[in-house]
């Protein structure tokens, strides 16, 4: 029987992330890793029908001419990560990735993401209609050449600067008119293929703290086509050690007056982030988490630092100022110390086996149940993790317990295109 074939579509497809995601799957199809880090290898995800590493078909769009061989070696160099026995027995897959990767946009992307690189044979697009029409275009033809049955788009692009809302973005029919004649303005580059995914039936995920689906009009969009979509901003590293930190003040009625956090780092999004305009993005998910759990404001810091030559390794240190019984103040401090897009890729994967899992179920719209993934999680005001799993726990049981567990065994019907029937 023909293997069920999902797309995996990588926004920012040779950057940190998407390069550790490609040679992840490979490694895991070869039997050279096991799955420490997926989230999906826990028992209590064992009923669903899960997408094997070998079910996925990597491409993508990327707007620096380069390739997954380049860039596994350039962080083999810098930081140190990466087997080089692993690198030559995926070789063959990283180069076939490579081949299914194409040109990207850095249409409303920001300076600093525009300055990374493009690849010369594009031509701008002159409005937020070709941007969406050009790479819509390149994700169809490789669902149709790749006979993908199901198609995911995952952004781990570089973090845009904020984007602010009007009128023209509440609805799609509105939004959709003023394509023709709208440039950045109108829409950042990870809405338009956020817009290019859900105009198509795809499933998106937004991996960023970037606008992507967020605007009301794409949420209208998806609801007509039927896909799947979830976000934003993986929560990684230091925001994750918040979210679960702060649930103890609150549940211990500890009074949290400061919490200051600062991070270094040196990898590709580092060097964006160095750009005022882009940072401003980041901190605002990593600075609101605390204030929604604890229900208060306390005194708060946040600050991101590039430093080169820490290449993919970052540090975060954080320093929590506290009282306690009787007045009595005191201090929690905290260093973590990560390869970014380690602990990244993963959740990326994680995330695409159980987007996956809820499409052969049926499932359409928002996948709130996913908000332990991310920093600001679209449609869920929640940010305790524990809640925030609870969520995705008891979602898993009512699949399982709704016959996921029979599905499992079988494999999804082949369908002949993965494109969708509205424009």
């Amino acid at each position: 029987m023909s293997r069920h074939r999902v797309g995996l579509w990588l926004i920012g497809a040779f950057g940190g992330v998407g390069t550790t995601i490609t040679l992840g799957l490979s490694a895991m199809a070869r039997g050279l890793s096991d799955r420490t880090g997926l989230v999906t290898d826990l028992p209590m995800f064992g009923g669903l029908p899960l997408p094997e590493p070998a079910d996925f078909v990597v491409g993508g769009h990327e707007i620096r001419e380069t390739s997954f061989q380049e860039s596994v070696e350039e962080f083999r160099r810098n930081s140190g990560v990466f087997p080089i026995e692993w690198i030559a027995a995926c070789s063959d897959d990283l180069k076939a990735a490579t081949r299914r990767v194409r040109p990207g946009t850095a249409f409303g992307a920001g300076p600093a993401i525009a300055r990374l690189g493009q690849w010369t044979e594009v031509e701008p697009s002159q409005n937020a209609r070709q941007a969406v029409d050009r790479v819509a275009a390149d994700m169809a033809a490789f669902a149709e050449s790749e006979s993908i049955d199901h198609m995911i788009v995952l952004n781990v692009a570089s973090t845009e600067p904020p984007f602010t809302l009007g009128a023209v973005h509440e609805h799609w029919d509105t939004l959709n008119a003023a394509m023709a004649e709208g440039g950045p303005h109108l829409l950042p580059a990870s809405s338009v293929y956020a817009c290019a995914a859900l105009r198509s039936g795809y499933s998106y995920i937004n991996f960023t703290p970037s606008l992507g689906a967020s605007p009301p009009a794409l949420h209208e969009l998806a609801d007509s086509t039927g896909s799947l979509y979830a976000g934003k901003d993986g929560k990684t590293g230091e925001t994750l050690m918040k979210t679960v930190l702060a649930p103890m003040f609150a549940l211990r009625n500890l009074k949290v007056m400061s919490w200051v956090g600062h991070n270094i780092f040196g990898n590709r999004d580092g060097l964006v982030l160095d750009d005022p305009a882009h940072k401003l993005s980041k901190v605002d998910t990593k600075d609101r988490v605390v204030s929604q759990i604890l229900g208060y404001k306390p005194s708060t810091l946040v600050t991101i630092e590039y430093l080169p030559d820490m290449g993919d390794w970052k540090t975060a240190w954080d320093h929590i100022h506290f009282e306690g019984f009787l007045g009595t103040r005191m201090t929690l401090q905290f260093t973590w110390q990560g390869c970014d897009s380690l602990l990244a890729a993963p959740l990326g994967i994680d995330l695409a086996r159980l987007v996956d899992a809820e499409k052969r179920r049926g499932g359409r719209g928002l996948m709130k149940h996913l908000a332990s993934f991310f920093k600001g999680p679209e449609g869920v005001d929640e940010n305790d993790f524990f809640r925030q799993f609870e969520l995705l726990k008891h979602h898993v049981e009512s699949q399982v317990g709704q016959g996921g567990e029979a599905a499992a065994t079988g494999s999804a019907p082949r369908r002949k295109s993965a494109r969708a029937s509205r424009d």
